[in-house]
């Protein structure tokens, strides 16, 4: 399939992956998940810094943050032959693999609509393999029980590396709701992750999303999303849930033919030796972190369970014998352009340490929850910042089991300012 010289015609190589990959076909989730869920946290926080009163160091919202082609998106118009030993069309940032040809929009488009059940399309965009932002698309699709958005796409990645291991991994129930994730490896080394949730993590609005993500050894990304609604956002539901099915969706991100078109994206140009390194952002464990904020917490309380991220991101579950309170905390670098709006209004230490602090509502679906907050920025370069919460139920996504979170603001604002932090710097 796609090979260089091209000897069948475009719908004979797609028969061929159908015959190999049988009738168990499948979709996956769209192309830039993979920017990763551990720099999701710290995206977020980002975003908040820009508003005064917002809010730090919450669960990820990186699930539902999947490509999605606008509608009007053009799609390619037709396929470019790649040359063994040349640069194809399109592809200022690199070269073609020498054994794949181009794979252009309508291709992509072609070939995702045969291997989806029966039904009509609409609202179809797509991006061909030379594209600068890589190879997607997305349609609306109806079976007939309802219309639903579902995109696809397609990258390469590193195999092994902290952004595979977060992307193949089943979120942590207590930061991010859903109803069902497997994470398993498959008879060639393959990592296949399927996830149903929602696309919005507070549920305030019923729309469901479903996954699929393919890591081959090789590190070729295959990923899907499908909705309960004609679009991710903005529209309202229109059936109880996606099309696709577990088996539909894995059958459908294992097919053979999207590994092709991986192959077929040019490859990026390795820096020349003079280029000089980006300096790469220091970040702190969060083993490191929950094993600090758990010594540092006051001997009455009980820590019932814990969990966190890879790096920057971690959180115990305590009780002081009147209930569960969730207490979690991010620990980063490079936050200090966030300095001026975050901390207007807030105190200043003799030592240049910035310190705001709030008592809010939760963010996320509980009814009656509380979300008390210190927020600490150290001075320097470094922009060093602790941010701890507690709240006043063991999950956020569930109802208040108590009036107030087990942790006061004096105790959170002592625990923020602590000199252990500062180790981990």
């Amino acid at each position: 399939m796609l090979e260089t010289d091209r000897p069948d015609p475009f719908e004979d190589r797609l028969s061929a992956a159908l015959r190999d990959a049988g009738d168990d076909f499948r979709t996956d989730r769209a192309a830039l998940v993979t920017a990763g869920r551990s720099r999701g946290r710290r995206a977020v926080l980002r975003r908040r810094t820009a508003v005064a009163g917002t809010v730090a160091g919450v669960a990820l919202a990186g699930l539902g943050g999947v490509l999605v082609l606008p509608a009007d998106g053009p799609a390619d118009p037709a396929r470019s032959t790649a040359a063994s030993a040349g640069t194809p069309n399109g592809a200022p940032n690199g070269t073609a693999t020498a054994a794949a040809a181009a794979v252009s929009g309508d291709d992509l488009l072609r070939e995702l609509k045969a291997l989806l059940p029966p039904g009509t399309f609409r609202e179809e965009s797509a991006r061909g393999s030379d594209d600068r932002l890589g190879p997607a698309a997305r349609l609306v699709y109806d079976d007939g029980a309802g219309a639903a958005a579902i995109g696809l796409g397609l990258a390469r990645v590193e195999p092994g590396s902290a952004q595979v291991r977060d992307l193949l991994a089943c979120p942590d129930h207590n930061v991010t709701p859903y109803d069902d994730c497997t994470s398993d490896r498959l008879p060639d080394g393959s990592t296949l992750r399927l996830y149903q949730g929602y696309e919005y993590p507070d549920l305030r609005v019923d729309t469901k999303l479903w996954t699929a993500d393919l890591v081959t050894p090789k590190g070729q990304h295959v990923s899907v999303s499908e909705w309960n609604s004609p679009a991710e956002k903005g529209a309202p539901v229109s059936r109880e849930e996606p099309p696709l099915s577990t088996q539909r969706l894995r059958t459908l991100v294992t097919a053979g033919v999207w590994r092709e078109v991986v192959d077929a994206i040019p490859e990026t140009p390795k820096p020349t030796r003079s280029a000089a390194p980006r300096p790469a952002r220091p970040t702190v464990s969060g083993n490191a972190i929950g094993d600090t904020l758990t010594t540092l917490l006051p001997g009455k309380l009980d820590v019932v369970a814990r969990g966190g991220q890879e790096s920057e991101y971690a959180y115990v579950v305590v009780d002081d014998g009147r209930g569960r309170s969730l207490v979690q905390i991010n620990v980063q670098y490079g936050m200090g352009d966030g300095a001026g709006p975050l901390y207007a209004g807030g105190e200043i230490l003799p030592d240049g340490t910035r310190v705001v602090t709030r008592q809010e509502p939760g963010e996320k679906a509980g009814a009656g929850v509380v979300m008390w907050t210190v927020d600490t920025l150290r001075p320097g370069p470094a922009g060093f910042r602790v941010v701890i919460s507690a709240f006043n139920t063991g999950d956020q996504n569930e109802d208040a089991t108590r009036d107030a979170p087990a942790l006061s603001m004096e105790q959170l604002r002592k625990l923020a300012l602590a000199k252990q932090w500062d180790a981990l710097r």
